[in-house]
């Protein structure tokens, strides 16, 4: 019995010395480090054109943006031309387009400030392997000369017909090979890059796309690049912010701030790094300025 009570008495010392220890003295906390307040805009709307759209880019760096200041972008995908019809009946806040003179004279009228290059890739021809007209025997790296020979040998031509600036570019490339396209073997589909693109696909046409839409697609196609690397097919993006003063409700603060964000250096990156994983190849090079 009497080794029950020391045992007893042994655990009751050893409760009241941990019951007795001084409690430890609570540290300071180190104040969180107070993270800087983004900014949150109004929804922008964003007009811009079809090969921006049908390539990925925008899917790929639009959340950045609309992470960063906590709001949404509206895209508007369409030609060029509409796209700065958009601009002219205050339908848009920003413009991302490529059509550079048409740019310029958008601005000079003034419905548009403050344009900026953002990126440049270039055009080329296409069509089918079989190559019906020619082209890689004839034309070699001549985007006019290639023209001329379709419309000799009458081979179907798909045309964006839509004012884009794919379309702006054709017509000027059909102007330097001295040829006027009619006829049933013209084919202007008055739709997308993409569109255009499934039709010439589908008719084993020829057509001008620019380089990062057909990459995009490619794998879904039976064209193959037949003309590049002629100078007059390079392909040149700007950013426009549509003039507020023409327009009341034109989100300028918006308009400001993504022009910002586009010709910025971490958003250029981006855009050299986007194609390079899937396609061995950036589809757009950043110029900006």
């Amino acid at each position: 019995m009497k080794k029950y009570y020391v045992l007893i008495i042994g655990l009751l010392l050893i409760f009241t010395l941990v019951s007795c220890a001084p409690a430890e003295t609570p540290q300071p906390q180190e104040p969180e480090e107070q993270q800087p307040q983004q900014e949150t805009l109004d929804p922008i709307t964003l007009a811009t054109t079809t090969s921006t759209e049908n390539s990925g880019l925008l899917d790929d760096i639009l959340p950045h943006f609309e992470e960063k200041y906590s709001t949404r972008v509206d895209v508007v995908a369409v030609g060029t031309g509409q796209a700065m019809e958009m601009g002219k009946n205050g339908d848009a806040d920003v413009l991302l387009v490529h059509a550079e003179a048409t740019e310029i004279q958008f601005v000079n009228d003034g419905y548009g400030v403050d344009r900026h290059r953002v990126m440049y890739n270039d055009f080329i021809i296409v069509g089918p392997e079989e190559d019906p007209a020619g082209l890689k025997d004839t034309a070699g790296s001549d985007a006019a000369k290639a023209l001329a020979t379709i419309s000799e040998k009458k081979a179907i031509f798909s045309s964006r017909g839509d004012d884009s600036g794919t379309h702006k570019k054709e017509l000027e490339l059909w102007q330097a090979a001295g040829v006027e396209p009619t006829g049933d073997w013209y084919k202007s589909v008055g739709q997308g890059m993409g569109a255009t693109l499934n039709f010439a696909s589908e008719q084993e046409a020829y057509t001008l796309t620019d380089r990062a839409t057909y990459l995009s697609m490619m794998d879904d196609l039976d064209l193959v690049i037949l003309v590049e690397g002629d100078e007059r097919m390079f392909n040149q993006y700007g950013v426009i912010k549509v003039n507020p003063e023409k327009h009341e409700g034109i989100n300028k603060k918006g308009a400001d701030r993504f022009v910002e964000w586009i010709i910025s250096d971490e958003v250029q990156q981006k855009i050299s790094e986007f194609g390079k994983d899937e396609y061995g190849q950036s589809l757009f090079v950043p110029n900006a300025e």
